[in-house]
């Protein structure tokens, strides 16, 4: 693998600590600026709708751009973006800063992922894509953490200073290691990038992403009451839980990256099946301590196996201009955190007990599974045609001679 990766997966990380680290930085924000929590928690909210409204519009934008010039200047927007967070006056700026941070969240994993498997040979695509989500995952052992108890000792602005500081880390890193600008990794211009968005494949790739990984946002966003009221565990315990939760997430990341470049198709069902089975067992396995960390960890697992494997599809289904449809892509897993969070949500108010959210999950996930499939089917549909006329004239030009003759 080229070294290059490593650049992705630094830029990855520090995205990954940033988009996290607010959950466990919101107590001291809302203290320091006087905020309720649920009013703080907007901040989280103006974070991701960056990212939606980022991914698409950054990368059409600069759909001209050497992709290598997008990387590091999208990083270079992250870097501002945190900055500006640490210096935030007030809850307003803050609110701006937040949104402008999550801007080039979804660019950079988009075009980035088209650079990391322009760089390996093609049956080892999905692993350099799940090189560079292995910064994400890390991120969420280590980098969240550090930025908690960095929040918590020296003040929050003290921790977006600091993931500036990996930012700059990551345009050094860009610079060095990504390759000057060659031609395989220059974009086709932006009219290419949005005729590839008129596939039916392509938005049925987009679908899968947000079902499938709906289906897990709808059980981890509210890990923490299945943890205290279902299994038993004490507040305090949760923050190591959810460590296992990342340790899971970067087995399923490399395991689904290795899987995939044997069999893309077999992962992705593979994968949505495993966390169909994870997310159903949840009643079980909450019912006791021991089984519900081995529940968490499995969960990260069996989401993370198909990170990789939702990317490739969706680069594959647009293959002719993939960076507009590979960063919207990153929109798409942004909608199925807010999506599967409401889902889970009704389950949890219709009185259905802590754990209802992973049933809903497990339904999302079926539903994964079906759109998958229509998007393969449609595309068999589609190739099956041709072949259907050529089949067609084959067998009438042997009667034009014979017709001619009479």
């Amino acid at each position: 693998m080229p070294l290059a990766l490593l650049a992705l997966a630094v830029g990855a990380f520090g995205i990954g600590t940033t988009e996290f680290a607010m959950m466990g930085l919101l107590p001291d924000v809302a203290d320091d600026l006087h905020l309720s929590i649920p009013t703080a928690g907007h901040l989280v909210s103006a974070y991701a709708l960056g990212v939606v409204i980022g991914a698409p519009l950054l990368a059409a934008a600069t759909a001209r751009m050497s992709r290598r010039k997008v990387l590091i200047a999208l990083m270079g927007l992250f870097v501002a973006g945190n900055a500006l967070s640490a210096l935030a006056p007030d809850q307003h700026w803050l609110l701006a800063a937040r949104f402008l941070s999550g801007l080039p969240h979804g660019a950079f994993f988009g075009v980035g992922a088209v650079v990391a498997t322009s760089l390996v040979a093609p049956e080892r695509k999905a692993r350099s894509v799940s090189l560079m989500f292995l910064g994400l995952t890390v991120a969420n052992i280590a980098g969240v953490p550090a930025a908690t108890l960095v929040g918590q000792h020296l003040g929050w602005r003290a921790a977006f200073l600091g993931v500036s500081v990996i930012g700059v880390a990551a345009i050094a890193s860009l610079f060095l290691l990504i390759p000057q600008a060659p031609a395989h990794t220059r974009s086709g211009g932006l009219r290419g990038e949005l005729a590839a968005l008129r596939s039916l494949p392509v938005w049925l790739a987009l679908g899968t992403t947000v079902a499938g990984f709906g289906a897990l946002f709808s059980a981890y966003s509210y890990i923490a009451p299945m943890l205290t009221d279902a299994a038993g565990y004490a507040e305090g315990s949760v923050t190591l839980l959810l460590a296992l939760f990342g340790v899971g997430a970067t087995v399923g990341n490399l395991l689904g990256g290795r899987l995939a470049d044997h069999s893309l198709r077999g992962t992705l069902f593979g994968g949505l099946a495993s966390l169909v089975a994870v997310l159903a067992l949840f009643p079980v396995l909450m019912g006791a301590q021991w089984s519900a960390a081995l529940a968490v960890t499995l969960l990260g697992t069996a989401a993370f196996v198909t990170g990789s494997p939702l990317q490739l599809m969706v680069m594959e289904k647009a293959s002719a201009a993939p960076s507009l449809a590979s960063s919207a892509n990153q929109a798409a897993f942004n909608l199925a955190n807010a999506g599967g969070a409401w889902i889970g949500g009704l389950a949890l108010a219709a009185g259905f007990g802590a754990t209802a959210p992973a049933v809903a999950g497990a339904g999302l996930a079926v539903v994964g599974i079906g759109v998958a499939g229509t998007a393969y089917a449609v595309d068999l549909s589609r190739t099956a045609r041709p072949a259907r006329r050529a089949r067609v004239v084959a067998t009438r030009v042997p009667d034009r001679p014979e017709a001619l003759r009479r």
